[in-house]
């Protein structure tokens, strides 16, 4: 993790401009027009760089992709229509028929759906194993599988990977690895590590405030020992051979983007840069509170009311928590509050906190999982994601850390005996 001091430097200078308008520019038009037949040539073949057509482009949608690949030390990024979109279009450009894609850990209900139920229906395999099987993962890798898929923290199991371990799995079996860092943008970089794509929802913490709908995926470059050259890829060999160090954006855009059309809107790209500008000043913020939150709750707590987060000591991956997540790993925690019922009364009686399904977001928020996101799912798969009766996910924002608590507090203590806490609430 890099100092949030330079990405406050980065992040600002990339969205501004010095000269006429200081802002990003919106770009509203959904076609555009070439100068000549030879420079309409040029651009559908890559060979310059001006628009070609909204669905695959749009200049402030590619300033954009331009900040986050920088800030993800990516060599391109391709912005789409929603975090979905961008799971969507990476799977659908990379995976066919037959192909086996292997998550691990538990996932984010429509990422769980996505793989789980639409790529099944186009032939396309799917297997789960726990986040620290090891011994399964390398057994599904030497099947000679395309593709391993895993969210930075579990969301909403709050799971920490191994995933310096699971990277050097991948490239020893030249595996294509993807990551969802949707909860950990700056505090975590994945391509740097050696992940192969990297994928955002930047509705959540990269805008931060719900007003834009987006997502981006990250590529790396392809060097000439990729592990792309592996047979088991070979249909994506032509764009590889063509594009060279570009390929694995290429092969997004054919495969993915302009056949299917999950793309981001002008308007959408413009309000997710303004986000940008404060994104390593929020971070910062919602690291910094969350600890006091956590701390004053556990300490407050009724016993049939427990608070989880890996900035417990008490908790399974603490230890992974402070050596390889830097004591950072986004602004969810979670209340387990044995039933649904004393969750739903805990959540009706919040004052300040908001509830919605989202995350990332500058205001507080909180929800029953299992009742929402999750609520077509059987018992069995729920559990394997990490979500229980009584499960609320908060997402902690940028408000007053001791005001945060103390909303939680008034809400167990208000007029219901089931909830009180203990009688010494002091948010000490």
């Amino acid at each position: 993790m890099k100092d949030f001091n330079y990405f406050n430097t980065l992040l600002v200078q990339s969205v501004g401009s010095k000269v006429r308008a200081i802002a990003p520019s919106i770009t509203s038009s959904a076609a555009f027009g070439y100068e000549n037949a030879e420079e309409a040539e040029s651009i559908f073949k890559g060979e310059i760089a001006n628009p070609l057509y909204a669905r695959v482009g749009n200049p402030t949608t590619t300033k954009l992709e331009s900040i986050i690949a920088k800030m993800e030390g990516g060599l391109a990024s391709i912005a789409t229509s929603s975090g979905m979109g961008a799971m969507a279009m990476v799977m659908t450009a990379y995976l066919k028929s037959e192909d086996e894609v292997l998550c691990i850990g538990g996932f984010f209900g429509g990422t769980y759906t996505l793989v789980n139920e639409t790529m099944k229906r186009f032939g396309i395999k799917s297997s789960f194993c726990d986040i620290d099987d090891f011994e399964q993962i390398e057994e599904t890798l030497k099947k000679g599988i395309h593709m391993v898929l895993i969210e930075s923290v579990g969301n909403p199991s709050l799971e920490l990977p191994d995933l310096p371990k699971i990277i050097k799995l991948c490239n020893k079996y030249e595996t294509l690895l993807v990551v969802d860092n949707t909860v950990t943008p700056l505090t975590l970089r994945p391509l740097e590590m050696g992940a192969d794509i990297v994928i955002h929802s930047t509705t959540k913490a990269i805008s931060g405030h719900s007003a834009a709908l987006g997502g981006v995926a990250v590529f790396r470059a392809i060097n000439t020992k990729d592990k792309l050259h592996n047979d088991k890829y070979k249909e994506l060999h032509p764009i590889i051979n063509k594009m060279k160090k570009k390929a694995m954006v290429a092969i997004a855009k054919k495969r993915g983007m302009r056949d299917i059309g999950m793309s981001a809107n002008a308007h959408g790209s413009f309000l997710t840069m303004l986000g940008l500008e404060t994104l390593a000043l929020r971070l910062q913020r919602v690291n910094d509170s969350l600890p006091k939150i956590v701390k004053i709750l556990e300490k407050n707590l009724p016993k049939h009311i427990k608070v989880s987060h890996p900035s417990l000591k008490s908790n399974p991956y603490h230890k992974r928590f402070v050596s390889d997540f830097n004591y950072a790993c986004g602004p969810i925690i979670t209340l387990e509050c044995s039933n649904k019922s004393t969750a739903f009364k805990l959540l009706n009686k919040l004052e300040i906190v908001t509830q919605t399904a989202n995350i990332g977001d500058n205001r507080t928020l909180a929800l029953h999982m299992a009742s929402t996101i999750y609520r077509d799912f059987d018992e069995d798969t729920q559990k394997y994601l990490g979500v229980t009766e009584g499960l609320i996910r908060i997402s902690i924002g940028l408000e007053d850390p001791e005001t945060i608590a103390k909303d939680f507090l008034q809400a167990i203590n208000h007029g219901n005996s089931s909830l009180n806490p203990k009688e010494e609430n002091s948010v000490n």
